[in-house]
């Protein structure tokens, strides 16, 4: 952003011991300044180690368009995470719900269910201890909802999510505002709010509604002395406003703030000189490049899981086909064990006919033994006659007998004629199973895959970015649409948090609530009443600049 954020700092004169003096140079995109500071000028305390906090003293008016370097972007998102955590910035609940849920997706990339399994931000800083204790949800509540919008977010980048974080940040009524004590010329007790649009009068008790505003292009002159303060309207039918500071320390830097704001408000509406346009120039192509690199690694990504998908097909496939082959096994073990019984068997059917015909035939010989030994007389004849009829009898029935098994003989010889038929089929089955390929016919795989990560090549030996002025024209108009798309998302996303607004309501503590949720509260339902819509829109032509 122009002349705001501090993207290198050295130091020197840095003792471990003894620290006096050291020296900041502060890189921006219009300027590099160097200057040096007391350290016993401020309050550092006595005792070690001392930590130093750098932070920006000025706040970008679009942080997309001005925080142009990526490092410049993250150190800056961590400064304002930080401010709205501590609550020195008001968010609301809903809002706070949101930006957390961009900050996981800023530090642990997308969401994978696999891995960010359920009490995985427990241990994480997320949301205002105000919000926390303004309803009835437990951790793993607000986790839930968190998690729900950061699986949204699959797919951006580090430095997207944190723009996406800043993007919705700057629109938080107290962001960017610094906030002084100060006493009109009544002796009234008021705020003095100075940030990147103007200056602000704010009543002690509402820090989010300023009672007055003069944006920077309608100011004419900004004086003080010893501890007054005199600001005078370009507009001269306005009346001067005079206020009074504790400290003349306090008046220096509301001084500075002041002429540092209002030289960026200026600067910003200028056309950029010509180290800003290079600066922006190899931010885009940077962007452009990390853009195409992202793409590159998310098709291979894609490419390596489809690969995994049909090494996992090919393996299922051939686990599958060693299963019907060992079925296959099975069943023909099943058959030469069923044809080697019914072979077994009909060879005893077989001796068993042979048996009773056998002993059939020695029943006849015995028949005609009788009748030709029988006696001659009535009673012998009888009794003859008796022995030959049952001996007729018997051997009818061996008869019987006899056909019978003959027959079970010849149906064993044909169920063992199907048994072995049964085994020819399934040996040739299984010879086919055997010849079968192991994989179905597939698309040709572009290159063959190595044993643990596979490889593809892509078109062109390499990837060039020499960037014309084509291409500069095509990624501008890429830009402008990633905006529009940008703004027909903002309705979905007002949706989103009016619906998790309406959810968590029922849950709501109103004993909890503080004086800055009830004055939101008040803001949103009178239609968003804020510092922004307070100010009227800054004319670029026909103002005088303002005179400090």
């Amino acid at each position: 952003m122009a002349g705001a954020i501090a993207s290198r700092m050295s130091f020197s004169s840095l003792k471990r011991k003894q620290p006096k003096t050291f020296t900041v140079r502060i890189v921006t995109m219009d300027a590099e300044m160097e200057f040096n500071c007391e350290v016993l000028d401020h309050d550092v305390p006595k005792e070690e180690p001392v930590t130093f906090h750098f932070l920006a003293k000025f706040y970008p008016e679009n942080a997309e368009e001005e925080l142009v370097q990526e490092i410049t972007q993250h150190l800056f998102f961590l400064q304002v995470k930080k401010q709205i955590l501590d609550e020195k910035i008001y968010c609301p609940p809903e809002a706070s719900v949101l930006l957390a849920s961009y900050a996981v997706q800023a530090k642990y990339g997308d969401y994978d269910p696999s891995v960010h399994k359920r009490g995985f931000l427990a241990q994480e800083e997320l949301l205002p201890k105000r919000v926390i204790n303004l309803y009835q949800m437990t951790p793993e509540m607000w986790e839930e909802r968190i998690t729900a919008w950061y699986a949204e977010h699959r797919g951006r980048a580090r430095d997207e999510a944190e723009m996406e974080y800043l993007k919705i940040a700057q629109d938080l009524e107290m962001y960017g505002v610094n906030y002084f004590a100060i006493r009109n010329k009544k002796g009234t007790e008021l705020l003095l709010g100075v940030d990147a649009l103007g200056l602000h009068i704010y009543d002690p008790e509402n820090r989010l509604t300023p009672k007055i505003s003069f944006p920077w292009n309608e100011i004419r002159n900004i004086s003080y002395s010893d501890k007054e303060f005199t600001i005078k309207p370009l507009d001269k039918k306005i009346d001067v406003f005079k206020f009074n500071s504790s400290k003349l320390r306090v008046n220096k830097l509301i001084l500075q703030l002041c002429i540092g704001n209002h030289d960026l408000f200026m600067r910003r509406r200028k056309a950029d000189s010509l180290e800003v346009q290079q600066m922006k120039a190899q931010a885009r192509e940077e962007k452009a490049r990390k853009q195409m690199e992202r793409q590159r690694l998310a098709r291979e990504k894609q490419m390596r899981e489809e690969a995994e998908r049909t090494r996992d097909e090919l393996e299922r496939r051939l686990l599958q086909m060693k299963e019907e082959a060992t079925m296959a096994n099975e069943a023909l073990m099943r058959s030469e064990e069923t044809a080697d019984l019914l072979a077994e068997k009909a060879q005893i059917t077989e001796e068993e006919a042979k048996l009773l015909a056998q002993k059939a035939a020695e029943a006849e010989q015995e028949m005609q033994r009788i009748k030709a030994t029988a006696i001659r007389t009535e009673e012998e004849k009888r009794l003859m006659e008796q022995k030959v009829l049952e001996a007729e009898v018997l051997a009818l029935k061996m008869a019987e007998e006899s056909e019978r098994r003959a027959k079970e003989a010849d149906q064993l010889k044909q169920d063992l004629q199907e048994a072995r038929e049964a085994e020819r089929r399934a040996k040739q089955k299984l010879l086919e199973i055997a010849t079968k390929p192991t994989y179905p016919p597939m698309n040709p795989i572009p290159a063959p895959l190595p044993p643990d990560i596979p490889s593809f090549n892509l078109i062109g030996d390499s990837l060039s970015f020499d960037f014309k002025d084509t291409d500069m024209k095509r990624l501008s108009m890429e830009i402008e649409k990633e905006k529009v798309e940008y703004m027909e998302k903002s309705k979905h996303l007002q949706e989103q948090l009016n619906e998790l607004k309406t959810e968590i309501e029922a849950l709501k503590l109103k004993e909890r609530e503080t004086a800055l949720d009830i004055l939101h509260n008040e803001n949103s339902d009178r239609g968003g009443s804020s510092k922004h819509n307070t100010i009227k829109k800054p004319q670029a032509q026909g103002r005088r600049p303002i005179c400090i």
